[in-house]
């Protein structure tokens, strides 16, 4: 059984597939705006495979070929393999582990609810106006995205955006500097049609002082300015208690698995 790609005009016959998912990275390569999706068959689907950024989701019946030829559909070295929630996801998880072996690590996600008006306007205002006075705080600009791409700390806050025309195109963040340097960060991973998902984050030594949460509520202030709905999905329990902090509420834990070292393995 052959494994097919699936361009912008055939994507919809996996749709029922991810019926149900509350993923913003699957809405948006649904929806053409991101990613790349295959599929074991373009006529009638019965498992199906989407690859975002750093993620993997899978939907349907488990397939071999879905899982084992990743390693040739993507260029980097680690990704995070999501299986489905029903009950075929420990099937999925199974051909996982069997595939990549010691290359795979099971870990648990924390998936964060997507709901509408539940941001109080005036607290995200009170928490950007505590930065500390020797920070500045910006929407990125094109000095802020060059710098994103020359510390790997910061880098996925613009590294699905070809250039900068792009992200000032589609994408969204803010950040804070010091001196003009880029110490945090919060800004669009990807994005779909009625929002975007964040990533977030700090330079290691100016951790701890609060700045992700001037970041995270600067650029959640701006997403309701622009009618656009701020995304969130943590991957340890500190990116959940900032996501509280900041208004959204805990919906459930799942598990993923970290791939390592694809393409030696190869």
């Amino acid at each position: 059984m052959g494994i097919y790609k699936l361009t912008p005009s055939t994507i919809h016959v996996i749709e029922p597939l991810f019926a149900g998912w509350e993923e913003s990275l699957i809405w948006s390569c649904l929806q053409g705006c991101m990613g790349q999706a295959w599929a074991d068959s373009i006529e009638n689907p019965q498992s199906a495979r989407i690859i975002l950024a750093d993620f993997c989701y899978f939907a349907g019946k488990v397939n071999e070929g879905l899982v084992g030829n990743e390693l040739k559909n993507h260029t980097r070295d680690f990704m995070i393999m999501v299986p489905p929630l029903d009950e075929s996801g420990e099937s999925w998880a199974q051909e996982i582990e069997k595939t990549f072996g010691s290359h795979c690590k099971r870990v648990n996600r924390y998936a964060i609810k997507k709901e509408d008006g539940i941001f109080d306007k005036e607290k995200l205002q009170g928490i950007v106006k505590g930065l500390d006075p020797e920070y500045e705080l910006k929407l990125m600009d094109e000095n802020i995205f060059c710098q994103t791409r020359e510390q790997p700390w910061a880098v996925d806050f613009t590294s699905q955006f070809a250039d900068y025309e792009e992200y000032q195109r589609r994408g969204l963040g803010a950040a804070v500097l010091l001196h003009g340097e880029l110490v945090s960060g919060a800004s669009s991973y990807t994005v779909y049609r009625e929002g975007i998902e964040i990533e977030i984050g700090t330079k290691q030594e100016f951790r701890r002082k609060g700045l992700a949460s001037v970041c995270g509520a600067r650029l959640i202030l701006e997403c309701m300015d622009r009618g656009i709905y701020p995304s969130w999905d943590a991957q340890n329990p500190w990116s959940v208690a900032l996501a509280q902090k900041l208004g959204y509420h805990f919906d459930r834990t799942y598990p993923a698995y970290e791939i390592y070292g694809l393409e030696k393995s190869e």
